[in-house]
């Protein structure tokens, strides 16, 4: 399959693109529906083990594509939604948890089998929750139940035969149809730059640093910079004056590491645009507003009060590790001193403990959808949330200057603030 160049955020070749800028779509359906299957006739290869055995599939199986209109996807085979027992249900949870952060649905069915009262719940769930998706009858080879064609007379469902291979080609086609009502994830720069513009970007090397390569959010702000005709220049923070004093014209943008804010507010003019990764994700992911409110919660911190780091993914800890060791430190020296600590990847953690207040990381492997899925959980619990970005602004003085260069900011951002101060 050729790779879509419509979109310049979408043009990256697959197995560069990271999942959180794939275009997610979940198999999901019963049981033995023949959802590894249908991956392995998509990918017209063995990429997902099959088994006439109920609940072969225990963890979620991602393999990732290129379609034409869509880009990068990542297909995501999932346990059946009818999975029994204690670990079934752990099973399910997963399925979930897929489905709520996911962009397209692939509903699997099979063909030769009257409709389960789990199929039914689960196409009823489905529709209601407005998520774009497809219906496909599997094991068309077998033939086709009475019961299961009139349960789904109304939809526009395909016939797959695993078996001889007919049906994926449609199945394609259908997904790339889709093309003009899944939302597309922003890119970092959007409406921020405009061709022949400087941006420069300040990349502390620390050493949480990956070494031998860029985190994924300088990365992909460069490729947006690059896709966009930009000048783009990336700096670590102890070269940052001399190179913006060198330059004839100052940059439309200057992006820091949050870590970096107070260094590199320093080396700037006053009058310069000044943001963050962190914040320019938080953005990115549809939350930057959450996140502005959560920040009101610093002004009134209960003594003894408890603050949940949340990451996204996983890594080596170092000596100076941001969610361990950075915010903490700063939170105890500007906020309050006797706060309490501890760091989460997922909301169950979470929900174990008396928590005040979440900060959260860039979530830049997560796409907007799932980070759009935790944010609501977040909020379902009653627990006020803010990310590294706006913490670290704030902790510096640097709000609203580091919310200033975005075009919404007088709409949107500005009532956030009163005599300088987030409210």
């Amino acid at each position: 399959m050729n790779p879509s160049s419509e979109n310049p955020a979408h043009a990256r070749a697959t197995n560069e693109s990271p999942l959180s800028e794939s275009i997610s779509i979940v198999i999901a359906g019963i049981r033995n529906a023949g959802k590894s299957s249908l991956l392995n006739t998509l990918f017209e290869k063995e990429v997902a083990i099959v088994s006439p055995v109920a609940g072969t599939t225990t963890d979620p199986v991602v393999r990732k594509m290129e379609l034409p209109g869509l880009g990068p996807v990542a297909f995501i085979d999932t346990a059946g939604i009818d999975d029994e027992g204690e670990l079934g249900a752990m099973r399910t949870q997963k399925t979930k948890a897929r489905l709520a952060s996911s962009s397209i649905v692939v509903f699997a069915s099979p063909a030769h089998r009257a409709p389960q009262p789990q199929e039914i719940r689960f196409l009823e769930q489905l529709k209601s929750s407005k998520k774009p998706y497809i219906s496909v009858l599997t094991h068309a080879d077998c033939g086709f139940d009475a019961a299961k064609l009139q349960w789904l007379s109304k939809e526009q469902y395909i016939a797959v035969d695993n078996l001889k291979g007919y049906g994926a080609a449609e199945v394609r086609k259908a997904l790339s149809a889709l093309k003009d009502i899944v939302h597309f994830e922003p890119s970092p720069l959007e409406g921020l730059v405009q061709e022949g513009d400087t941006i420069l970007l300040v990349a502390p090397v620390d050493l949480a640093a990956p070494k031998g390569r860029l985190i994924q959010p300088q990365v992909e702000t460069i490729r947006d910079g690059l896709d966009r005709d930009c000048t783009v220049i990336i700096v670590k923070e102890r070269e940052l004056l001399e190179t913006y004093n060198r330059l004839m014209e100052k940059p439309r943008l200057v992006i820091t590491d949050s870590q970096a804010f107070s260094k590199v507010a320093a080396d700037i003019d006053p009058d310069q645009p000044l943001t963050s990764f962190s914040i320019l994700f938080a953005r990115k992911k549809g939350e930057l507003d959450t996140f502005l409110r959560g920040i009101s919660a610093l002004n009134n911190f209960p003594a003894g009060g408890h603050v949940a780091v949340m990451e996204a993914c996983s890594h080596h800890r170092q000596a100076d590790d941001i969610a361990t060791v950075k915010i903490p430190r700063l939170f105890q020296q500007l906020v309050q001193p006797n706060a309490r600590f501890s760091v989460a990847r997922s909301l169950e953690v979470v929900k174990t403990m008396p928590c005040d207040l979440i900060i959260h990381c860039a979530s830049c492997m997560l796409n907007e959808t799932a980070v759009h899925a935790r944010i609501e959980a977040i909020a379902g619990l009653g627990i006020p949330v803010t990310n590294y970005g706006l913490f670290f602004a704030w902790a510096n003085g640097l709000l609203p200057r580091a919310l200033e260069p975005f075009p919404e900011y007088e709409m949107v951002y500005r009532p956030f603030f009163r005599n300088g101060h987030a409210t």
